[in-house]
């Protein structure tokens, strides 16, 4: 969410950001924010305005009744009851006012960087650097569900018959990499100086709309019924809105946490041949980083997260590339972001395992997180970034790692964590 003065002070700033994300349907709101804030600011001057007169004319009312002068007094009190009702109304109209404005500068998106590249969706994002040779092998490699069905490890049958589609059973080695690669991860943040947390898995409905906009809120989340609660799409969520309506020492700043979680989204749509399997499904696990910053630390910090997961994917002998989204691509939140892709031999191609964020004072401004320094108090800066979620891990894992027998070599750096196992060799 925008600061209303900037809004104010910059319409035409504000209008061509909205044409450099392709929403022009969302240009009118300019000007009705315009209006809005206009209006409100009006409503506050008389109220104000009013009760100073009621203040002087009490005075006077006491000082008529001192004189015996009661018919003048009450002539007066007459004068205050209509202005009671005034403010009462336009308090009711203030209140309306605030929640529209509210809501339309919550609709409006943030200015992005600069440098982001314009084009209006994801086909258009910049391809920025490569990491590890991207080798084809000279063997076929099936579908990620047929590798998995070779260690009996994945079980979607009868997930469907349990939760329909969407969901699976992990099973066996399968299921211990999944585990394992999750606590790799844990542990590989841990040692960059994170924080380790676990969550709560559901928020209330002001930290959604603190972190997200409608549209993604709408897309994504699953409301529980009855409650004013819903279950989180990833870990950010719980982990910004734990800085809800606080007041941060700058001293104490950045704020830097790991958390792991389960993950639950709609995924609304319809999905191609390669979403299927356990690419795009409604609940999964994620090991996720954010960082509550300064905001001049902001873009050192973006660098940084980013960078962790290339790190992390490279210690597991997966070639990744970052990709810099374009304006259509960018959540209304985001000033910035970048996807980091794994490369799958069997596409031939990358495709999308984790994303980084720099959203700016947006989500700080929705959620009150401010920061305490010697100049004053400020919004902070607030991050996230995947560190790795195993769903879409296990896909560029299991290619990147299959032997031509059909075993699947575990790299080094993982043998830890699944009990110095070397190679996962198929039971059929």
């Amino acid at each position: 969410m925008l600061d209303i003065k900037f809004v104010r002070t910059n319409p035409e700033t504000v209008k061509q950001n909205i044409k450099n994300k392709f929403q022009d349907e969302k240009l009118p709101l300019v000007d009705e924010v315009l209006e809005l804030d206009a209006r409100n600011r009006a409503i506050k001057q008389e109220v104000e305005a009013l009760r100073a007169e009621k203040n002087k004319i009490s005075k006077q009312i006491g000082a008529m009744m001192a004189q015996g002068k009661r018919e003048e007094a009450e002539e007066l009190k007459k004068k205050i009851a209509e202005n009671a009702d005034r403010v009462e109304s336009l308090s009711i109209e203030e209140k309306e006012v605030e929640e529209k404005l509210k809501k339309d500068m919550m609709t409006i998106p943030n200015i992005i960087d600069p440098s982001v590249p314009i084009g209006k969706d994801d086909s258009e994002n910049v391809e920025v650097e490569r990491f590890g040779e991207a080798v084809v092998p000279d063997f076929e490699i099936p579908y990620h569900t047929e590798i998995m069905e070779r260690f009996h490890g994945i079980d979607m049958e009868s997930a469907r018959k349990v939760a329909g589609n969407g969901f699976y059973y992990l099973m066996g080695d399968i299921a211990r990499l999944h585990s394992a690669v999750i606590a790799y991860a844990r542990d590989f943040m841990i040692k960059r100086g994170f924080t380790y947390c676990v969550p709560p898995f559901m928020i209330r409905s002001n930290v959604v709309t603190g972190v997200m906009s409608f549209a993604e809120m709408d897309a994504m989340m699953y409301k529980i019924e009855g409650e004013d609660l819903y279950l989180i799409g990833t870990s950010e969520h719980s982990m910004i809105g734990k800085f809800i309506d606080t007041q941060l020492a700058e001293e104490e700043l950045p704020k830097t946490l790991t958390s792991y979680s389960p993950c639950f989204r709609k995924e609304k749509g319809a999905h191609g041949i390669e979403e299927r399997g356990v690419y795009r499904i409604h609940q999964f696990e994620k090991q996720e980083m954010i960082v509550v910053c300064k905001p001049e630390e902001s873009p050192k910090w973006y660098d940084n997260l980013w960078q962790n997961t290339v790190d992390l994917f490279r210690s597991l002998d997966i070639p990744v590339r970052t990709l810099e989204c374009c304006s259509g691509d960018l959540a209304d939140l985001k000033v910035k972001s970048v996807d980091v892709e794994a490369w799958s031999p069997r596409q031939k191609k990358y495709f999308e395992v984790g994303s980084c964020s720099n959203l700016g004072d947006a989500q700080a401004r929705r959620l009150g997180i401010r920061v305490k320094g010697e100049n004053g108090k400020y919004f902070a800066h607030t991050l996230n970034n995947t560190v790795v979620a195993p769903p879409r891990m296990l896909i560029a894992f299991l290619e990147n790692n299959l032997n031509e027998d059909g075993s699947v070599k575990i790299p080094e750096a993982l043998q830890p964590y699944m009990g110095g196992t070397k190679v996962l060799t198929p039971e059929k």
